[in-house]
């Protein structure tokens, strides 16, 4: 496997007019996606539309959208309405906290979103049937929360499954001792979620050790990452959600040419 690319991940909560302050730094600093996590007071497809339209090559992509918020019809119209640019789209799903039928409502958005002409569907999954599904029927899997090791792992075992398929990994990452606290509250509320506590239970890792908590720690972790999966995705915590703060992210992260 080639060595994966290096992205960058941002809250959709910051508002399309942040993003669109962000985003052509993003490009200019050669981060391959820009990724949008979609939460209730943050619409990601909105605020790729507005980074859309201050790039040019920049991909662009959702992570993820819970399909049990969010129906796939409504994903699909709402990237018709605004005219997002299906070249550059990746559209990121999940089951979300409704865990009875998970499997059937992700395959269902799957081909409602393929339907609708979105080529590009990756599935956020933690457990074996979920990523499974994601590359029988998606163009790939949105790994969270693991680290290196068992990202590599579960890398393979997919490969296996179907070698064309694209396995992205979220990575939290903090390079400011000010940020540090944040990271330890958001590593700490995923830690409490069932779902991922029991996760963390069936890899034997403490939460934390799925982070990067420091800027010495980046290159290393790096290495790890991109030599594990096909993409790497630096979710950004910085101390505060202003945009100087994310553009000195960008700044500091921004992947080593060649």
């Amino acid at each position: 496997m080639t060595r994966g690319v290096v992205s960058l991940g941002v809250a959709g909560s910051l508002g399309p007019d942040a993003i669109a302050a962000i985003a052509p730094a993003v490009e200019t600093a050669g981060f391959h996606t820009l990724w949008v996590n979609d939460t209730p007071d943050g619409d990601a497809l909105a605020a790729l539309a507005a980074a859309a339209r201050v790039t040019d090559r920049l991909r662009l992509a959702t992570g993820v959208v819970p399909v049990d918020r969010r129906p796939a019809s409504e994903v699909a119209a709402e990237v018709s309405s605004l005219g997002l640019p299906l070249d550059r789209l990746t559209i990121g799903i999940g089951s979300g906290m409704a865990r009875q039928g998970a499997l059937a409502r992700v395959r269902e958005a799957v081909e409602q979103l393929h339907d609708a002409g979105i080529e590009r569907v990756l599935v956020g999954a933690l457990g074996p049937k979920m990523r499974r599904t994601a590359v029988e029927l998606a163009e790939g899997v949105l790994l969270n929360w693991v680290p290196p090791v068992e990202a590599a792992q579960q890398a393979s075992e997919l490969h296996s499954l179907a070698p064309a398929t694209h396995v992205a990994v979220y990575v939290r990452t903090a390079i400011a001792a000010a940020a540090r606290e944040r990271l330890d509250e958001e590593t700490a509320r995923y830690a409490s979620f069932p779902n991922y506590a029991a996760n963390f239970e069936r890899m034997g890792v403490d939460a934390i050790d799925t982070t990067i908590r420091d800027a010495s720690e980046l290159d290393d972790a790096l290495d790890a990452y991109t030599g594990a999966a096909d993409e790497v995705v630096l979710r950004a915590i910085v101390p505060d959600d202003t945009v100087e703060a994310y553009l000195e992210f960008v700044r500091r992260t921004a992947p080593t040419p060649g």
